[in-house]
């Protein structure tokens, strides 16, 4: 049990240090982690000395060390942002009742990776491998309100802006002003713009630079999706966005 806690303990530690941009003292280090200066500093010299944890002598503070990143990357290779995902998509539709898509850009487009259906007899289904535009979709506008500003103009350039239906943003000054109520909200809405009859909220899922590498959707008929209803909507999608993020690695903003 004392190798047990003694693990927590220095886990405690790095997890301290991972937070930290510019390093801590010893003290700030004991304080933060309620333990003892003796036990604290006990701790990190031996994650010193398996390079855990470096130290700078001038300044005498603590960094996360280089042995850290390397098992951190190495989670990176290896991780599953699908599998991840599912148990997250499937308490969201548990949740809020509606259908929950996954999906990712893919050379302008965005194309969905999977989909958990809700229990209702109308919904919207979207195979996986399923392209779509991404300037009439949740999803896609999702990534766009939040992926650097020359990405828009890279998407209008190879696709334009078709009409798909009536509703449809089809100039590049009603899609960015949409887009920057994407940002001060925190979520995506299309607004029967791909479909008509459908609507879809959706959210951001962020890699470790904090830039989306993928969006998840609510979507629904919407006469089941009333305006008086999305932003409540809204506020599930970034919620389940932001602890998926940290699952995966990522720095939700």
């Amino acid at each position: 049990m004392q190798q047990v806690q003694s693990l927590v303990r220095a886990l405690s530690i790095l997890n301290a240090l991972a937070e930290s941009e510019d390093g801590m003292t010893l003290t700030e280090i004991s304080h933060q982690v309620k333990l003892p200066p003796s036990t604290a500093h006990r701790l990190l010299t031996t994650m010193q000395h398996e390079r855990y944890v470096s130290f700078e002598g001038e300044r005498t503070l603590w960094f996360v060390g280089v042995q850290a990143f390397s098992v951190g990357n190495s989670f990176t290779k290896n991780r599953n942002l699908s599998q991840i995902a599912r148990p997250y998509m499937r308490a969201l539709m548990e949740d809020s009742g509606e259908t929950v898509n996954l999906a990712v850009a893919d050379g302008g487009e965005v194309i969905f990776l999977s989909q958990v259906e809700c229990r209702k007899m109308m919904r919207a289904l979207v195979t996986p491998g399923r392209r779509a535009l991404m300037h009439c979709s949740g999803v896609g506008k999702a990534l766009l309100a939040f992926l650097p500003e020359e990405e828009l103009h890279s998407v209008v350039a190879k696709h334009g802006l078709p009409k798909i239906t009536e509703r449809t943003l089809i100039t590049q000054e009603a899609l960015e002003k949409d887009l920057e109520r994407c940002r001060q909200r925190g979520y995506a809405l299309d607004d029967e713009e791909h479909a008509v009859g459908l609507r879809c909220v959706a959210g951001v899922v962020r890699d470790e630079t904090g830039l989306p590498i993928a969006a998840l959707s609510l979507s629904g008929p919407a006469a089941r999706i009333p305006n008086n209803h999305i932003e409540q909507l809204g506020l599930k999608i970034r919620r389940v966005c932001a602890d998926l993020s940290r699952e995966y690695g990522g720095k939700p903003v």
